[in-house]
């Protein structure tokens, strides 16, 4: 690297914190990964094609449940973090980190089109000494095949005039104990000085950078975690159907499991998976897997485990129904608790809770839902009805007037012991009650 070279020059600008680093994406990723950047002393411009998150953010408001209001708000008071809808304005930015979604279709396939149209945008304003990241989730080699072409078709070429690089995200939104800034980066350049600079622009922003030797690798280490994690989930919901057949608790099973100190890692099952990664990630390899005409049999086994984890869940609640209330599930009232897909979190992509909500409608039940975090269901892909859907208050009255209550996911804010004193049939994939060591009657495991 030549010291007048694109590359020294960015790296010189990095070091000393005059990098202007642009984040495309400001939602659980990006958001949180833009302030730590201000806080690192970069200059920060966050851009979004949603027009109210911008103001919104531009306004110092609280747009995600554990970003406080005052951390947005000292972001902007420095003058180095604003928000925009002007994608032009990317030619400002030294470093570009792109933290935009990667759904599957409806049949089940990679959905590039958020990165494909985020290159694009970028490849409108490319210049010499810009530096490309993607931390969008995807199958091993997109950053060289789909994001490099791309952006070398302005003329511009990737490891001369241009750097790109690929550090997966591993965000945990509402983890008390992980953070952005605490929570290991790994980084794959494409080239040596890619992988360098990716280095440099993360090491202020974390608390170790962990290099790797490719784009690839890194692309496939995110998809290893989500992986081996689906694959646990599934083995402890099967786990948990066979013994619930032979009258044996998988959560006591679990817990004796558990003190074992070597050679167990502890899974739990639940009504099916849900967030951003785990539903998702596996089959973006199992698709690229088919190019190299080999089966993935394993990872998709384990897909189909957790995809049918509602399906189990709901006639669980209508034999509950049967048994505890004397009824069947259609013209029944439902009252599920918690829509977001993990526990503490407002956040609903992917929540199972969603499907167990359409599949009781399906079957006839009127279904409402409570959650602390969620005043109303937001638009999604795949559950369109359920959009506008508004949380009801969890009082006496409330419980007491469905026939059952389904715990679709076990946040802190509820106030179980009412539920427990009021509901006339209760159905708990988390295991709520027993954790806090309540024994209502008519409670149902599922």
């Amino acid at each position: 690297m030549t010291e007048n070279s694109p590359a020294a020059r960015l790296e010189a600008r990095i070091a000393d914190r005059r990098a202007r680093i642009g984040v495309i994406g400001l939602g659980y990723v990006g958001l949180p990964l833009a302030l730590v950047a201000v806080e690192a002393g970069f200059p920060v411009v966050g851009f979004d094609i949603n027009p109210r998150r911008v103001a919104e953010i531009a306004a110092g408001r609280q747009v995600i449940k554990y970003i406080p209001a005052t951390r947005m708000e000292a972001a902007l008071a420095t003058g180095r973090f604003d928000a925009t809808t002007d994608f032009a304005r990317l030619a400002e930015c030294d470093a570009i980190i792109i933290c935009v979604p990667t759904p599957l279709t409806r049949q089940r396939e990679p959905d590039l089109s958020f990165i494909v149209e985020t290159v694009r945008a970028i490849a409108r304003t490319l210049r010499a000494g810009q530096i490309v990241v993607l931390e969008s989730t995807t199958w091993p080699g997109t950053t060289v095949e789909v994001v490099k072409p791309l952006l070398e078709e302005g003329g511009l070429a990737c490891g001369r005039d241009f750097f790109l690089a690929f550090s997966p995200e591993r965000e945990d939104p509402g983890n008390a104990s992980f953070s952005t800034a605490t929570i290991p980066k790994v980084v794959g350049g494409e080239g040596e000085a890619a992988g360098r600079l990716a280095q440099a622009l993360y090491a202020p922003l974390v608390t170790r950078v962990v290099p790797v030797s490719s784009t690839q690798v890194a692309e496939a280490a995110k998809l290893t975690e989500n992986i081996f994690r689906s694959v646990n989930i599934a083995l402890v919901n099967e786990l948990k159907t066979v013994y619930a057949a032979m009258g044996i608790d998988v959560w006591e099973v679990l817990e004796a499991a558990a003190t074992k100190p070597f050679g167990f890692m502890p899974f739990y099952p639940g009504p099916g998976l849900g967030g951003h990664c785990i539903p998702i990630d596996p089959f973006y390899l199992t698709w690229k897997a088919r190019e190299f005409d080999i089966e993935t049999r394993f990872i998709e086994l384990a897909g189909q485990i957790n995809t049918r984890m509602p399906y189990l869940v709901v006639d669980k609640l209508a034999e509950a129904l049967d048994q505890h209330a004397g009824r069947g599930l259609s013209g029944a009232r439902i009252l599920v608790l918690g829509a977001a897909y993990k526990k503490n979190v407002d956040d609903v992509r992917e929540s199972p809770a969603l499907k167990l909500m359409e599949l009781i409608d399906e079957r006839g039940g009127l279904c409402e839902f409570h959650d602390p975090f969620v005043p109303a269901l937001p638009p999604t892909r795949r559950h369109q009805r359920l959009s506008g859907k508004r949380s009801v208050a969890l009082t006496e009255e409330a419980i007491a007037g469905v026939d059952a209550v389904l715990v679709a996911t076990d946040h802190d804010e509820v106030d179980y012991a009412l539920v427990a004193a009021h509901a006339r049939v209760l159905v708990d994939t988390r295991n709520v009650f027993a954790r806090l060591g309540l024994k209502p009657a008519g409670l149902v495991k599922a």
